[in-house]
């Protein structure tokens, strides 16, 4: 199956999650996974969230993320991963002057 975000609607939020500032999001979703390409803008965050019956990796394609995991603050860049596991705790910021593209996937376990 190929997943062409081209080809899928982009939606414009703002706060996403509870978070500050502008998200461009193309989603594919079903009843088992959630896979987003998303940018999110210089200056913005989402809102903290917990997992609960999923996880979520997230794959940086240019930027930098600022996580917050945990108790625990990282920065990611192009190429690397982060992923907060069920049960555990996270946002993103994007601290820079420049957009944050990322693909992240949100499997659900239950």
């Amino acid at each position: 199956m190929i997943i062409d975000f081209d080809k899928i609607e982009e939606a414009h939020l703002t706060n996403f999650k509870g978070g500050n500032g502008p998200l461009d999001t193309r989603n594919y979703v079903d009843d088992k996974v959630k896979i987003m390409y998303s940018t999110l803008r210089p200056g913005a965050s989402s809102g903290l969230h917990t997992h609960e019956g999923n996880c979520e990796i997230v794959y940086i394609v240019s930027g930098v993320a600022t996580f917050h995991y945990d108790d625990v603050v990282e920065e990611c860049r192009v190429g690397q991963v982060h992923y907060c596991p069920e049960g555990h705790a996270h946002y993103m910021e994007n601290n820079t002057d420049h957009d944050l593209v990322y693909l992240a996937i949100v499997p659900e376990h239950h």
